[in-house]
């Protein structure tokens, strides 16, 4: 078996990477491992971000673990909120503040097209390695379905008609960043685990 710690507090993400994880990974969060520390994300690139989580849970508890950062990228907004995406309306913003501002940015605005993007930083014995996923689509001009987090409601994957708001676990896990990033890092722990 082989453990991981998740570099995160939300457990909507734990969730949802759990649910594709291979059963000899374990995952833990931050708070089913014991640590109660809630991590800077000071940087302008996901990147930075991820391995600013991850390289401080190794430097701190020196196990095994990994982080992402996740943002949604708005081509007519010049790739934001981006790195800002959780952040977007202020740093005490809710899910609703940040899609209340979005939607007024892009108000009138024909060319909706955007990307939710995710990378992942692994730190696996002592070694630093990166995986990326990324789904694009398009975003509405209003909210729709309650299902999900951060900007799920107003996000229609290319390919559905759906927003990731009105779609169910498995549904979103057909397009999913977070899963194809999350499946780059299976393939590489099953071949890693196989190897050690």
């Amino acid at each position: 078996m082989l453990e991981l710690i998740f570099a995160t507090n939300n457990q909507n993400k734990v969730i949802e990477v759990q649910s594709l994880m291979d059963k000899n990974i374990q995952v833990k969060s931050l708070f089913e491992a014991g640590i109660d520390i809630d991590i800077p994300e000071p940087h302008q690139t996901l990147e930075e971000n991820a391995v600013e989580k991850s390289s401080t849970i190794h430097r701190l508890f020196a196990k095994n673990c990994f982080s992402e950062d996740t943002g949604l990228e708005v081509d007519a907004l010049n790739g934001e909120p981006g790195v800002r995406s959780a952040r977007y309306a202020g740093d005490e913003a809710n899910n609703e503040n940040n899609i209340k501002k979005l939607l007024h940015n892009l108000e009138g605005n024909l060319n909706r097209n955007a990307r939710f993007r995710t990378v992942i930083s692994l730190i696996i014995d002592n070694e630093y390695f990166l995986f990326e996923g990324i789904c694009e689509g398009v975003i509405t001009n209003e909210m729709k379905g309650n299902k999900g987090f951060g900007y799920d409601a107003v996000f229609i994957p290319n390919g559905d008609v759906k927003t990731f708001g009105e779609m169910n676990l498995e549904e979103k896990n057909k397009y999913s960043h977070r899963k194809k990033a999350t499946f780059k890092l299976i393939e590489f722990l099953n071949n890693y685990h196989g190897k050690n």
